[in-house]
């Protein structure tokens, strides 16, 4: 029997401290992803983030019998950003958002693997979205990031402190798209409970 893998135990990019930004340099990582626009919470973001979740089972599973190869499905996790960024940290305007919805697939998964698990997928009762979903490697580099504890839309003042104290103030700018890791299932979990990573991208000022 394969040894199951979890990446988020092995990759120090899914550790962070509550409410204490960190510099920290980020690997260039593989993800399934898929594009939107507007406000998370509609059958639209709901679509898309569906057509996720049946390709990366799909992947996993043929890692364990194909190469001997298990490990545990990865979390959700966005990319958000917005013309205006202050409709994140000001007025939260969710209309204004356009979003990549992602999870992380290993190194070791490859074009051919994909292929064959959208044809799987596609195969019985295959999502809406299934077409738009891609692979594709992200390369963030240098990154600030933080644990959150709380609901997503209590987010601001952790996001503020980052952007507007934090990184100014270690000589940083921000570049790149705002990066969230959703440690918690929020169909399971209290909203005042939920462990959100946050991340920036950054470069020297």
């Amino acid at each position: 029997m394969a040894t199951k893998v979890d990446l988020k135990r092995e990759l120090p990019c899914y550790r962070a401290r509550r409410d204490s930004p960190e510099v920290l340099d980020v690997p260039d990582l593989q993800y399934l992803m898929i594009d939107g626009h507007g406000d998370p919470n509609t059958p639209v973001y709901e679509a898309a983030v569906s057509a996720l979740y049946p390709l990366a089972y799909a992947l996993k599973f043929a890692s364990r019998t194909e190469l001997g190869r298990d490990y545990v499905v990865m979390p959700l996790e966005g990319l958000w950003w917005a013309e205006d960024m202050g409709a994140f940290t000001t007025v939260r305007d969710k209309s204004r958002w356009d979003w990549t919805m992602m999870i992380m697939v290993p190194g070791w998964t490859t074009g051919e693997m994909f292929d064959a698990a959208v044809e799987k997928v596609a195969s019985k009762a295959p999502p809406s979205r299934l077409a738009d979903v891609r692979m594709a490697t992200l390369a963030e580099g240098r990154c600030v990031q933080a644990l959150h504890v709380g609901a997503y839309d209590d987010e601001a003042e952790l996001l503020r402190h980052m952007h507007h104290e934090f990184i100014p103030e270690h000589g940083l700018t921000m570049v790149g798209k705002h990066h969230e890791i959703y440690l918690s299932d929020p169909r399971r979990a209290d909203p005042s409970r939920l462990r959100t990573i946050l991340r920036q991208p950054v470069a020297e000022a």
